[in-house]
């Protein structure tokens, strides 16, 4: 008989500390208890799992720079890691074939020349009717031919690497140089360096790898189960990091070795910190048709297999039951019976429940 009237003694004040969700506490306390208040954080994404990712360069972003002449290379003027702009000097070759295609320029400038005065006075003679017309006709082919020819000697020494303003000026000067510029045909970093000083090279022999580092993405290795819970548009966030990426593309086979689908995720905005080739652990965010709220996991109190929250208000902290939809780090995604404008604790929730729990008990 005790045992029944204890047992309903316990329900009883069971049942009122459930009903009791309200914790009165002055402002003058909370300022003792060093308890931080916070507006709530509006979200949508829901976090699933990590995984490893590789930091890569988009392919249409990287190029390699050889040379389009045999020689020896005579000077470096850039090293790995080195920022370099459109057409900066990369490096410098003695190339003596080059000296022939100079040559071959200047023979070719010269016969137009030619060409174009033989062309007026057959002009001027055709109009006077002194030659036939044949005449007049074969002189106009002859002079397409020789304009074709330094056009195309033209275009080789642009191919070899020598810039408008280098041409321009072996026209004029006549001058010939067997040192020829290896430019950069982009904005970018240096990558790396496939050469050293003192190196004779062949035709089409690899120099530098440079990137244009403006837009990274993420190689993400998914494993095959996982694949059917993410969506191309899902969000990423790096391990550690402030730095978010997006999936544009997930793989279409799977690596016979680890079971493994590649997914692709380009990185939003500048990747500040990050480097090529460097490997990251990425946690894949996705996107909920359920509102929840990001809060600290600090802010979040358990008792008896529920999460709950402490709201200000006017007479303290209302104690809000919450459900914990997922966790990223030291913050978690919850949602509940909130609208959004309350102001939370953000910290002191094991205070807070332990005054809490302590009212319970002593109604």
């Amino acid at each position: 008989m005790k045992r029944m009237i204890y047992a309903l003694l316990l329900a009883q004040s069971t049942n009122t500390f459930a009903l009791e969700m309200q914790i009165r506490i002055s402002p003058q306390q909370i300022a003792n208890l060093d308890i931080p208040v916070a507006p709530l954080t509006a979200s949508r994404q829901i976090p699933l799992f990590y995984a490893p990712g590789k930091v890569v360069v988009p392919a249409d972003r990287e190029v390699l720079i050889s040379t389009s002449q045999p020689g020896l290379v005579s000077e470096l003027l850039v090293n790995i890691g080195d920022h370099v702009r459109k057409g900066q000097v990369l490096a410098q070759l003695n190339s003596p074939a080059l000296v022939g295609l100079q040559q071959a320029f200047l023979t070719a400038n010269s016969e137009l020349n030619l060409s174009a005065l033989e062309r007026s006075r057959d002009q001027k003679l055709s109009q006077e009717g002194v030659i036939a017309e044949r005449r007049w006709q074969e002189t106009q082919m002859l002079h397409s031919n020789k304009s074709a020819k330094a056009d195309e000697a033209r275009q080789l020494l642009t191919l070899a690497g020598m810039s408008a303003a280098e041409i321009k000026n072996l026209a004029q000067t006549r001058k010939l140089e067997n040192q020829l510029n290896i430019r950069s045909p982009i904005d970018g970093v240096v990558l790396e360096r496939l050469i050293s000083l003192g190196a004779r090279l062949d035709v089409q022999a690899p120099l530098y790898r440079i990137a244009d580092l403006s837009e990274l993405w993420l190689e993400i290795n998914i494993p095959q189960e996982r694949l059917n819970g993410i969506r191309l548009g899902d969000s990423l966030r790096l391990e550690g990091s402030e730095i978010t990426a997006r999936i544009s593309l997930l793989g279409q086979s799977v690596n016979r070795d680890n079971q493994m689908v590649l997914a692709r995720a380009v990185i939003d905005g500048k990747a500040e910190g990050l480097r090529v080739g460097q490997n990251v652990n990425v946690q894949i965010m996705q996107n909920s048709t359920q509102a929840g709220f990001i809060v600290p996991n600090t802010a979040i109190a358990q008792n008896e297999g529920h999460a709950y929250l402490f709201v200000r208000n006017q007479e303290g902290f209302a104690v809000t039951e919450v459900s914990v939809i997922g966790k990223q780090d030291a913050d978690s995604l919850i949602s509940g019976p909130l609208s959004g404008s309350e102001q939370i604790a953000t910290k002191g929730a094991v205070a807070l429940k332990a005054n809490w729990l302590g009212l319970g008990r002593a109604e």
